[in-house]
């Protein structure tokens, strides 16, 4: 294995698992819904609890990269993950699954921490800008293609497939990099921040609970207040331990600056406005309009197509635009994606009704993420370029997680409102079969209703589901509008130059969509 490329072989295919894991399970949900008998919940936590992994653990396995070694890390990050997926793929219950699902996400952090400080310890000058090019050419990729392949796999073999199929590829990817990546670590000194991770990855993971209980339970429940509360503390105790400590996970300095305290809450908002109501969009076209895994899957990807498009073909013209502009520009065309498809669905509608939306705002991907890296590179000092790369994309990926959290509980609101105001169903069983249409089981609703009652049923479950679809994307298009123009307004910056300075220094910017 003379080449020089296999180590990169060897990272982009880590990186294009752990990517594709995020928006794979998408198509695969109804599957999984009546194979585990699973609820609205539990969906949202097989969902969710992957992000959230990757997003709580993401800054503290860089620190344990550059002490413990990034090619060893990586290593375990890979067993981890295909160890993970095994479980995931025999997974007996929903309970289960979200268990090994959490686990996935540690493996995938781990991933995901050492893919940027590998490659830029293994290349140098004009290999490594080919080797970032590749890199960030298969994160796109990796999105564009999750959907497909998990409609691919459900349809002609088994929901369980989408993780199964990681065994084989993650097995390669070991061999590869024993084969051909060498260690490197951080500067000497190096430490892990525990009680700061610690306290951050309670904050995350009792807000995320706290948001999906209160859906559930009521706001007024003893295990959502609880959480809540657990929550609040938590993100006290993450500053108090950030000021004290010599080498923190995130220094709060940093956010005092204006233009990085308000590209974080972009990095947030943005995931969490963009992608996390396909999801649900998911459900529906599978649920609801009938469409096999296959056909849903494709019927999401002109967001990711327009996204690849406009990486692609716009990558020159994007060094020649500030980074504040070209974000604040992306986000307010998600917006308007997500507010496009909020005044074109309708209870009759079909799939096609989302290309439009899913077009404008992959134009809005496209242009806002291959920035966003950078954007927060140029609002930090030099010196803490790896802790402004690691926290942008923390936030993004907590981003996704609480915007799964959040739409879900509106959604499932929204959706019981229906069903309880429609009167068709029974008060006793509207609950039911709320929860029901909301968990991809649509079908038992209507084989539930009496005969003669059965069109009704059916009316009533394309109403509430497309109203509860139509109320989160509204939210998703305000949310990105407000980012958008809280960026044009505060973050500032000048083009990057088109010849830096010294090819051995460059910084690469993140392309991934989610």
């Amino acid at each position: 294995m003379r080449s020089p490329w296999w180590p990169l072989a060897a990272i982009t295919l880590g990186n294009f698992m752990l990517l594709i894991d995020v928006t794979i399970v998408n198509t695969a949900l109804p599957e999984m819904a009546h194979g585990l008998d699973a609820s609205f919940t539990s969906l949202q936590w097989v969902m969710d609890i992957y992000a959230l992994a990757l997003a709580a653990l993401l800054m503290t396995a860089g620190s344990a990269a550059d002490l413990f070694g990034r090619r060893r890390l990586y290593l375990a990050g890979l067993t981890v993950f295909a160890l993970s997926s095994l479980a995931c793929g025999l997974a007996p219950d929903a309970g289960v699954l979200i268990a090994a699902r959490a686990v996935q996400g540690v493996g995938a952090a781990a991933m995901f921490a050492t893919n940027t400080p590998l490659l830029m310890a293994t290349y140098s000058g004009r290999a490594r800008g080919i080797a970032f090019g590749v890199w960030g050419g298969t994160s796109g990729a990796a999105v564009a293609a999750g959907p497909v392949l998990g409609g691919v796999l459900t349809e002609y073999a088994d929901w369980r497939a989408i993780f199964l199929v990681n065994l084989p590829l993650t097995a390669v990817a070991v061999w590869i990099t024993l084969r051909t990546v060498g260690e490197s670590r951080g500067a000497p000194g190096a430490r892990i921040d525990w009680p700061g991770a610690a306290a951050f990855t309670l904050c995350a993971g009792s807000l995320t609970y706290g948001l999906m209980r209160g859906g559930e339970e009521g706001w007024a429940d003893t295990g959502t207040v609880v959480s809540l509360v657990a929550a609040a503390v938590a993100l006290i105790v993450f500053i108090a331990v950030e000021r004290g400590v010599r080498q923190p996970l995130l220094d709060l300095r940093l956010l005092r600056r204006p233009s990085f305290a308000v590209l974080m809450a972009a990095a947030l908002l943005l995931q969490a406005a963009a992608f996390p109501y396909l999801t649900y969009a998911g459900l529906w076209l599978q649920s609801v309009l009938e469409l096999s895994p296959v056909r849903a899957g494709l019927a999401v990807t002109p967001m990711a197509g327009a996204a690849l498009v406009v990486g692609a073909a716009g990558g020159r013209l994007l060094e020649k635009v500030a980074p504040g502009r070209a974000l604040g520009g992306g986000l307010l065309l998600i917006g308007a994606g997500a507010l496009l498809n909020a005044a074109l669905l309708e209870p009759g509608s079909g799939w096609e009704v989302l290309v439009p939306g899913m077009i404008t705002a992959g134009l809005g991907v496209g242009l806002a993420m291959p920035v966003l890296v950078s954007a927060a590179l140029d609002a930090a000092p030099p010196e803490r370029a790896g802790m402004a790369s690691g926290a942008v994309n923390t936030f993004r990926q907590l981003g996704y997680a609480l915007g799964i959290a959040v739409l879900g509980t509106v959604f499932a609101s929204r959706v019981r409102e229906v069903v309880d105001a429609d009167g068709t169903v029974p008060p006793r069983s509207a609950g039911q079969a709320a929860e029901a249409i909301s968990g991809g089981h649509a079908d038992a609703v209507i084989a539930a209703a009496p005969p003669g009652q059965r069109d009704a049923a059916r009316t009533l479950v394309h109403e509430s589901f497309v109203t509860g679809l139509d109320r989160i994307c509204l939210i998703s298009g305000i949310t990105a509008l407000a980012a958008g123009l809280l960026v044009l307004a505060v973050v500032r910056g000048r083009p990057a130059p088109a010849h830096p300075t010294s090819p051995d220094t460059k910084t690469p910017t993140e392309t991934v969509p989610a």
